[in-house]
């Protein structure tokens, strides 16, 4: 595969030390020869495209093209793309490999969904990358096989760098739970909806009584790998859970355009 991109920013929510970092490094590395590394220096999952407003953040160069910021994933693009590299920007920002998948509602919790954001706010196109893991009760089965992103995220990623993208559109992909010798469908769906009953609030007590909160997930499939409840079709959770790439395109634009055009009667 010949290198058909500039510059690429990589980050991530995971933290600078995170599996999945290097897997997004090494996909990186397929399409550029110019790769810069730009990650929290602890686990942001979860952070949303929050920013750091009211602590200051620190910048630490831990190689060449490769620093840690003490901030959300959101800080790490808007620190690269404002500061570092403002004279040569990233024409590529990809966020993840993300530990788990990040479909239906995640992409509004997610940081690695974030990372891509904030490319996306730059005009600079961009894509979150994240690894499914599929618990079934059985010990280990947590582990995520970064080896599935790391070998179908090139080609999909070049075929996309070859579309049309309209403006403030970000690419979410998600790649299955498989085998490396498998080989998944690329299916282009829409954000699905969870059943709500898998999240769960744990209400736990410490050491010394005191109650404290966590939260809980339970299971998409059960022992024998079927789902626990019907996914909407063609969605996000339906392709993770057959075992195909879900590739989803995300608007930055959260406006409702019929209600919009509903209240311009009533207020217009």
């Amino acid at each position: 595969m010949g290198k058909s991109v500039g510059r690429i920013l990589v980050t991530n929510d995971d933290g600078i030390d995170a599996p999945g970092l290097v897997s997004a490094v090494k996909i990186a590395e397929t399409l550029s020869d110019d790769v810069w590394v730009f990650a929290p220096a602890e686990e942001m999952s979860g952070a949303s495209h929050s920013l750091s407003l009211s602590k200051p953040m620190r910048v630490i160069e831990l190689g060449p093209k490769r620093f840690a910021v003490t901030g959300t994933p959101t800080d790490c693009v808007m620190v690269a793309t404002r500061h570092v590299l403002r004279d040569n920007p990233p024409d590529l920002v990809l966020s993840g490999v993300n530990f788990g998948q990040n479909i239906a509602e995640d992409v509004s919790y997610s940081g690695t969904v974030a990372g891509a954001k904030e490319g996306t706010v730059f005009g600079i196109k961009s894509i979150a990358m994240s690894q499914a893991v599929m618990f079934n009760g059985e010990p280990g089965t947590w582990v995520p096989r970064f080896e599935v992103a790391e070998k179908h995220a090139p080609t999909l990623i070049e075929k996309l760098l070859d579309c049309d993208w309209p403006q403030e559109t970000l690419i979410n992909l998600n790649f299955p739970h498989i085998d490396i010798n498998d080989n998944p469908e690329i299916r282009v769906v829409k954000q699905g909806k969870r059943d709500r009953s898998i999240l769960g609030l744990e209400e736990r007590i410490d050491p010394r009584g005191r109650s404290y909160f966590w939260y809980n997930f339970d299971r998409l499939v059960d022992e024998n790998g079927d789902l626990v409840y019907t996914p909407g079709k063609d969605t996000d959770i339906e392709a993770i859970t057959q075992g195909h790439i879900a590739v989803t395109p995300l608007q930055m634009d959260h406006t409702q355009g019929d209600m919009a055009a509903e209240l311009a009667t009533i207020f217009g």
